[in-house]
């Protein structure tokens, strides 16, 4: 079952430089979530110049052969009756969400650290306006989540509490973007006592695939079926054409979020095993994904613990439970040696602390005799394992064009991580014209009631749009505050998009305003 969003088309406009070029894809605060982040490593995390603290992501992808669907233009003609939005947190995903709400004739207030940055994000709007406001400052979080009808919550997760306190206080509404932590659980209660709908998980990934995940569980189990096995794989990459560096991969924000996110473990099921993958081998377990388009080159590797979805999604039948990340072909054996080198390592460093030469800081992250090119390489080759010959020539002409066995400069951070980021971000940003994708696909076997058994894949696929275009998952939060707002969602407490009662509504609005639809395809 391949879902493909069907979209209006108009003529392909040129992505504006790496600050306009969007597929709103993962809001900052789940990539944060991914990477269990405390506070004050969010707060005084380096290049925050160029990626605020509440900041989102990201995109990137394949050919209009492969994927003809292409975001060119949405339009906006929802009525939002004069309702009021407080946006918390500023950036990436924020920004089409103020454009939409505010043509939508929402009163929308941006609200963040700094009135700078919330004036840059409202500026233009109708009908909104910029504040300062800390969440950390309880008083003041208060004040401003009861002048609103809803708030919508971009910031990092671990200050989702925060604000759904503050909103049961006032008795409104909340909608997030982020998965459902415990400490958001916890307050599904409250939240149900004050008579508020907490709306989570609503973006992409997550967000959509829920959408369409649970709908087709919910027809199979109707009909008499089971779900032997359910795979989901969805990446942000560089369109094809625009894949031309050793990861295939650019960045749309800070690389630091996608480096650590590759530390996480991984935990799924897989023909009845339980797959438990530690961070360290999280690179050396990826394997190619075929998606039934024959000009993609994927591989998909595990994204934390699957294993909940079992009971979220309600198939215990399933053999196989596993949700994760696609990338290009190349790109776990070329972070893999990045990681055995030492460059996700977060320790600082006396010589990461000036701007030495980067082959010098090399020799000393891998303990070789000497600067020399070939001294650098046979360390780096103690500390790794190649292929063969030909995947040690590519990595090493990786390494080259990162340039971290040349006399350029550092770009000093302390830490391994955060001087390797440096590099990337400068090598590894959308240029003007360049285009994002984002790939999200379901995998289901399926049992049907007669005993037949077949093969279902439902398969998003988008390329990006300048920014205030939306995206998927700006439509599909977007979608979820105005039926907040208009009372169609009306279900209260902690939720997510888990049954038909929420995931309908949601799902006929994204496909009749939006033109956003998904398609089935049974695999022969």
């Amino acid at each position: 079952m391949t879902t493909s969003l069907i979209l209006k088309n108009t003529p392909k406009p040129a992505l504006p430089a790496l600050e306009n070029a969007t597929v709103a894809h993962f809001a900052w605060s789940d990539i944060i979530e991914e990477t269990h982040v405390d506070p004050e490593t969010l707060l005084s995390r380096p290049n925050s110049d160029k990626a605020p603290i509440y900041a989102c992501p990201e995109g990137a992808g394949p050919n209009a052969e492969d994927c003809p669907h292409t975001i060119e233009e949405w339009t906006h003609t929802v009525d939002g009756k004069g309702e009021s939005a407080l946006l918390l947190g500023s950036g990436f995903v924020a920004t089409p969400c103020v454009e939409i709400l505010s043509k939508a004739g929402v009163q929308v207030t941006v609200a963040c650290r700094t009135e700078a940055s919330a004036k840059k994000l409202a500026g233009g709007y109708a009908n909104t306006k910029a504040i300062s406001l800390d969440v950390l400052d309880a008083a003041a979080l208060e004040a401003a989540v009861a002048q609103h009808d809803v708030s919508i919550s971009l910031v990092p997760y671990i200050f989702h509490a925060n604000v759904i306190k503050a909103a049961i206080k006032a008795k409104k509404n909340v909608v997030t973007t982020s998965y459902v932590s415990p400490a958001m659980m916890e307050l599904d209660a409250e939240a149900k006592a004050a008579g508020i709908t907490v709306m989570n998980e609503i973006g992409l990934d997550p967000g959509i695939d829920h959408l369409y995940a649970v709908d087709f569980i919910d027809r199979t189990h109707k009909a008499g079926g089971k779900i032997l096995s359910f795979k989901s794989f969805c990446g942000g990459l560089a369109a094809p054409e625009n894949s031309d560096n050793p990861l295939g991969y650019k960045f749309s924000w800070s690389s630091r979020g996608v480096l650590l996110a590759l530390k996480n473990n991984a935990k799924y099921l897989e023909d009845g095993k339980l797959m438990d993958i530690s961070g360290v081998d999280l690179m050396a377990t990826a394997k190619p994904y075929h998606t039934g388009f024959i000009g993609f080159n994927f591989v998909a590797y595990g994204n934390r613990d699957s294993t909940g979805y079992t009971e979220r999604y309600h198939i215990p039948e399933a053999h196989t439970v596993v949700r994760g990340t696609l990338r290009y072909a190349g790109f776990p054996e070329f972070i893999k040696v990045l990681v055995d080198m030492g460059f996700l390592d977060e320790t600082e460093h006396d010589y990461l602390k000036e701007p030495t030469a980067w082959r010098e800081a090399t020799k000393q992250l891998v303990g070789a005799k000497s600067s020399s090119e070939n001294d650098l390489l046979a360390a780096i080759s103690s500390k790794t394992k190649f292929k063969d010959e030909d995947h040690k020539a590519r990595v090493v002409a990786g390494l080259k064009w990162l340039g971290v066995l040349a006399d350029k400069k550092i770009t000093p951070r302390k830490n391994p991580l955060d001087t390797l980021c440096a590099t990337l971000e400068e090598k590894m940003n959308f240029e003007e014209g360049e285009r994002d994708l984002v790939f999200l696909q379901h995998k289901f076997e399926v049992e049907n009631k007669d005993g037949s058994q077949n093969t279902v894949t439902s398969t998003l696929c988008e390329y990006g749009a300048p920014i205030g275009s939306g995206g998927p998952s700006a439509m599909a939060r977007l979608v979820a505050v105005l039926q907040v707002l208009n009372g169609t969602l009306s279900e209260k407490g902690i939720l997510a998009p888990m049954t038909p009662k929420i995931n309908n509504p949601l799902m006929k609005e994204l496909k009749e305003k939006y033109g956003i639809e998904c398609k089935e395809k049974i695999l022969q």
